[in-house]
């Protein structure tokens, strides 16, 4: 249904005349290597159809989030696109449904105020990426965990990720962290690792990290290897597929596997998603899934 849906949108899409359109993308996120190409592609997929696009990063203040939607409805925007849990800009959410504008989630979450949530499936990309972890190690052995309960689309796949290790009696999460993401994520990672590393010093006393992104596996990766334990074979996964996350587990790092989102194509239909609402439009799901690869050194090069 969900792939469906994504064609059925964008052949709206190309129906409608090219009228101009304000349309206001507003994020705290933005410092994200994700959240980066997925703004790109819908700024590029707006620019074909004419709109002009305020895209707005509140660099990590979630609350600022509902000022700057609170904004766009003040200064008559004809859409809004979210990235950020719905939940927590419901104020915001609430002032753009009074004035009647359309407000899209591009890798948000789902919420009754939003027309459309459209993202990847959290629970099938941490499925994969923990059943990776658990046949790696055998089923048994010490995982570390970053995660990041505040944004849904993350929190999803962690709640995952927890439900599978669970199943295994021989695996143990050790600890479950949340990295600061105020600078993407990878220098504050490196350090909580470093941390790990530094009270579990055994050999062997690690068996793998599980990330719910990149950006924390690449930051394990580098104190791993700082610490001269790369030889251990603690096996770090991620999700994302970001060029430097894709280079790593090309070249036969400790970083084995991660997921490839199609980050434009995520822009992409939430672009279209918003050209169909504003003509008047609806959809019969709140969600719009955008599939998924699984990376590993197989396909890393590709």
């Amino acid at each position: 249904m969900s792939r469906l849906l994504t064609t059925t949108a964008a052949v709206l899409t190309l129906a409608l005349p090219a009228f101009a359109q304000d349309v206001a993308v507003i994020t705290p996120y933005l410092a994200q290597p994700g959240t980066q190409f997925y703004v790109d592609a819908f700024s590029a997929r707006a620019a074909e159809l004419g709109w002009s696009v305020n895209v707005v990063d509140t660099a990590g203040d979630v609350a600022a989030v509902i000022s700057r939607i609170e904004d766009a409805v003040t200064q008559g925007a004809d859409a809004i696109v979210i990235n950020v849990d719905p939940a927590q800009v419901g104020a915001g959410l609430q002032a753009a449904a009074d004035a009647g504008i359309p407000v899209v989630g591009m890798d948000a979450g789902s919420d009754p105020l939003l027309a459309v949530n459209v993202t990847s499936n959290g629970v099938e990309m941490a499925a994969e990426t923990a059943n990776f972890v658990v046949d790696a190690i055998g089923g048994a052995g010490n995982v570390v965990m970053f995660t990041f309960d505040p944004f849904p689309p993350v929190q999803i796949r962690g709640a995952e990720a927890d439900r599978i290790f669970a199943e295994h009696a021989g695996i143990t999460v050790i600890d479950r962290i949340t990295p600061d993401v105020a600078d993407g994520g990878i220098a504050d990672s490196r350090a909580q690792m470093e941390a790990v590393l530094a009270a579990n010093p055994e050999a062997g006393s690690i068996a793998a990290v599980w990330a719910a992104w990149d950006q924390p596996a690449l930051g394990a990766l580098q104190a791993i290897e700082a610490a001269g334990r790369e030889g251990e074979g603690i096996v770090i996964t991620g999700i994302d597929a970001n060029p430097q996350a894709r280079e790593e587990v090309a070249r036969g790092s400790n970083f084995r596997a991660t997921v490839a989102q199609d980050f434009a194509g995520i822009g992409t239909a939430a672009a279209d998603a918003v050209a169909t609402l504003i003509a008047g439009g609806t959809f019969d799901s709140d969600v719009i899934f955008v599939p998924t690869v699984l990376i590993t050194a197989d396909n890393a090069a590709q």
